[in-house]
Formats: structure tokens, C-alpha cells, sequence
């Protein structure tokens, strides 16, 4: 009722959360997980050593959205990044460094040299936790896949500079657990439901914002934007004008 599969000479992962959703959409739930190239460094660390190395978990629900949970082990993504970059933002404090390891809140940072910081930002937010995590991931994705792990995975246009390998390419890591082989569907579907209802109904600080689920968010926004379409900033609609060679 279990499998895993590793994956070497990979390349780029897209969204971890559409891997997870692959088995439970077929009734089972789903892990993935990648490395990539190093942006982050290790608590108490300056230099790049991991990739913003994603989890996805993915549990299946009779008739109803499935739970995703869907995270980067960095303490943001790199397109949190652009796109404070683009709104002309600056960053909140314990999410990148400069090259001498301060902290910085230039969205551009990464161009000259700096880089991001593990889950939790800093010692007091728990940093060393986001650390291991991404730790984990990079060990399940490339180490015991034989891909490429830590400063060496390759960036995603890896046949532009291929650099110093250890492996072969971009590691990921998947698995897929078949709830009827722990017990009955019937018993699983029961105790899920339960789950979602108890934490939905649990007390919020803002009565106005009520608890959610992992991937509440996202499915709304999914509906949304399906109803009223994708809102472009107006760097990125110049840019797709530029690609029609308009």
C-alpha cells in the first residue's frame, strides 16, 4: 500500500503541490518533494548550500476539495522576490541576506550576491527547523537518488553552465500511500472529515477570519481566478508583448 520512486537527471519541478494532487485524485495521498539550485543558506551559515527544496503532502477527500499543503523550506520563494521586485516592495525582515550576511530587505538582493534563509528566518523564528527540512529534502531528493545535492545541484537551464557535479541533474522524491491498506476507506473517509470540521470549527483571534485547512487559500483563489481570469502586473503583460513581437 506504499511506494516510493526517486528521480534523477531531472530538471525543472514546477508546482510540488501538482504532484501530491496526481495520487489524490486517484485516491491516495501523495508526497513530492524536490531539490533545486542553492539560493538558501544553513542556519548560521552566508553561503548558498540548498535550494528553497519544496514539500507537498496531498490527502484525498470523498467529494470534496483535498487537503494540500504545499511549502517551501526557505523562509520565502525566490517569486516572492520578483514580485515584490516588481511592486516596488521591500522585504519583510528574516527572509534574505546580503554577502556579508545581513539582513536585507532589497527584493533584489539575490542579483548581487546575497541570498535567502531557511524557515523560521532567524534563531528566534526556529530557523535551524527550516534548515532540516530543507536538509531532508535535499538528502530524499538527491543523495539517494544519485541526482545532485546541496551547492551542486545545477540551475534549472543546467545546459547553459552544467558547473561541478556530484550527480546526474535535478533530484525529486515522491511517494504515494494507499489509505485501505492502514484500513477501511469507509473509516478514513469518516476520521478525515472530522479532522477538517474540528480545526474549521476551532476559535479564531478575528471572528471575521475564521481557521482554515492547508490549501483552503489556494482553492479559492483557484475559483476566482477561473471566474474572472489572471491579473497581470504590468511589467509581465509588457514582457508577454515583447515575446508576440508586439
Amino acid at each position: 500500500g506504499v511506494a516510493a520512486v526517486g528521480v534523477r537527471g531531472s530538471n525543472h519541478f514546477g508546482i510540488a503541490g501538482y504532484h501530491a494532487r496526481l495520487a489524490s485524485e486517484a485516491g491516495l495521498i501523495g508526497i513530492a518533494m524536490t531539490n533545486a539550485s542553492p539560493l538558501v543558506v544553513p542556519f548560521g551559515g552566508r553561503e548558498r548550500m540548498l535550494g528553497t527544496n519544496p514539500i507537498a503532502a496531498a490527502f484525498p477527500r470523498q467529494g470534496q476539495e483535498d487537503i494540500v499543503i504545499d511549502l517551501s523550506t526557505s523562509a520565502a520563494a525566490n517569486g516572492k522576490l520578483e514580485i515584490a521586485a516588481r511592486q516596488g516592495k521591500r522585504l519583510p525582515k528574516g527572509w534574505a541576506i546580503d554577502a556579508e550576511g545581513a539582513v536585507s530587505d532589497d527584493p533584489k538582493i539575490l542579483q548581487t550576491g546575497g541570498a535567502l534563509l531557511p524557515l523560521g528566518g532567524d534563531e528566534d523564528g526556529g530557523a535551524h527547523k527550516g534548515y532540516a527540512l530543507g536538509a531532508m529534502v535535499d538528502l530524499l531528493s538527491g543523495v539517494m537518488t544519485g541526482a545532485n545535492f546541496g551547492p551542486f545541484v545545477p540551475p534549472f537551464v543546467a545546459f547553459l553552465n552544467p558547473g561541478k557535479a556530484v550527480g546526474k541533474g535535478i533530484g525529486h522524491f515522491f511517494l504515494a500511500i494507499h489509505t485501505e491498506a492502514f484500513g477501511p476507506l469507509d473509516a478514513y473517509n469518516e476520521a478525515i472529515e472530522t479532522w477538517v470540521s474540528t480545526f474549521r470549527s476551532s476559535k479564531p483571534v478575528n471572528e471575521e477570519t475564521p481557521v482554515l485547512v492547508p490549501g483552503d487559500p489556494e482553492m479559492a483563489l483557484t475559483k476566482e481566478r477561473l471566474e474572472k481570469g489572471i491579473p497581470l502586473e504590468e511589467q509581465v503583460y509588457e514582457g508577454l508583448l515583447l515575446l508576440e513581437g508586439n
